[in-house]
């Protein structure tokens, strides 16, 4: 377990995310750690829509997903993170751990990067603000 993470977000299995082995079904814990990006991202002052109107997208590049427990309906779960600037790329290293035994379910890397007005680009706006909440390591 890293002992790194600087943002957590807690939350809960809903029946209707299980499949028929009453397990959380694959596809879901993307849109777990999807979930906690975004939080992430607006507790760090980020607005998605903000950014689009002014020209900026911030898009997933690559996403590695390796399930190692699986979750049951009602589990009450913590999926953790930090970031990293590398380079040109925003990785988010992000961990999902059942409650309350702490047992990691999901371990992730989703690689993102920002397209202004449709080309690869730097967006200095994330960078101030993921570091002026501590969220962000590895810039230079």
């Amino acid at each position: 377990m890293k002992d790194n993470y600087t943002y957590e977000l807690r939350m809960k299995v809903r029946d209707y995310e299980c499949d028929l082995q009453g397990i959380v079904n694959n596809a879901n814990y993307q849109h777990y750690i999807e979930h906690a990006r975004h939080e992430c991202l607006l507790a760090a002052g980020i607005s998605f829509a903000r950014l689009h109107e002014q020209g900026t997208d911030a898009v997933v590049a690559r996403l590695n997903m390796a399930f190692k427990t699986p979750l049951k309906s009602g589990d009450e779960f913590v999926c953790k993170l930090y970031i990293r600037k590398e380079g040109i790329k925003y990785v988010f290293y992000q961990d999902i751990f059942r409650l309350p035994d702490m047992k990691c379910a999901v371990r992730s890397q989703v690689d993102t990067v920002c397209l202004v007005n449709g080309r690869l680009a730097e967006c200095p706006e994330l960078d101030e603000k993921l570091a002026a909440k501590g969220l962000l390591t590895g810039l230079s």
